[in-house]
């Protein structure tokens, strides 16, 4: 009962300290490295999984693609997300009803490998073995996708964002560069919060 009594606390704190400025810290996380036991595990990956989506969400508003990226005014800023159904779900329920920049915001799901991702703007990749992300990161090379991950040395594989959790908050990482060859254009702002700004090639 003290548990899911908590989760919205849990949820609401991660929505007020998240801004680009202010990563959220994981508390729970926090928790487990002094001991309060195995059951914090399900809370940590549930938590972790909530400012995910949330960062997801305001990298939208942070991101300017290229001409040509929309089909018209009016079209959707999709973001898919592959191999992690979870993750999805619940940044479904962070977009609906919201809008960026006067469009509104789609999720779609992607099986790991799927290559035919016509109409998607931005895609999170779930954490997979080096080979294959990146593999599925070269595909993307110079396509106008941001690209967001979730793995060690992700720059360096051709990803545009990574996650990293440093200080026991989650925070991400940047490859100008990377984002650059894809003609998307990432804001001062973000790029200034960002725990890591890479400028040159990998």
């Amino acid at each position: 009962m003290h548990a899911a009594l908590n989760r919205p606390t849990a949820r609401s704190v991660c929505w007020k300290l998240l801004g680009l400025g202010v990563a959220c810290v994981l508390l729970v996380a926090l928790s487990m490295a002094r001991g309060v036991g195995a059951q914090a595990a399900p809370q940590t990956t549930e938590i972790s999984r909530q400012v995910k989506a949330a960062y997801l969400y305001k990298f939208t508003s942070y991101t300017e693609w290229p001409r040509g990226a929309f089909a018209d005014p009016g079209s959707p800023i999709v973001i898919g997300v592959m191999g992690d159904d979870t993750l999805a779900e619940e940044l479904e329920q962070v977009v609906v009803g919201r809008t960026v920049n006067g469009r509104p915001l789609a999720v779609r799901k992607f099986r790991r490998g799927e290559v035919s991702l016509a109409g998607v703007h931005m895609l999170f990749v779930g954490r997979a073995d080096k080979s294959r992300l990146a593999e599925m990161l070269s595909t993307l090379k110079g396509r106008p996708i941001l690209t967001v991950t979730d793995a060690d040395d992700a720059l360096t594989l051709g990803s545009m964002i990574n996650f990293v959790v440093t200080g026991e908050r989650l925070r991400f990482e940047v490859a100008l560069a990377t984002t650059e060859v894809s003609r998307i254009k990432i804001s001062a702002l973000m790029l200034a919060a960002a725990y890591r700004v890479v400028k040159e090639p990998s």
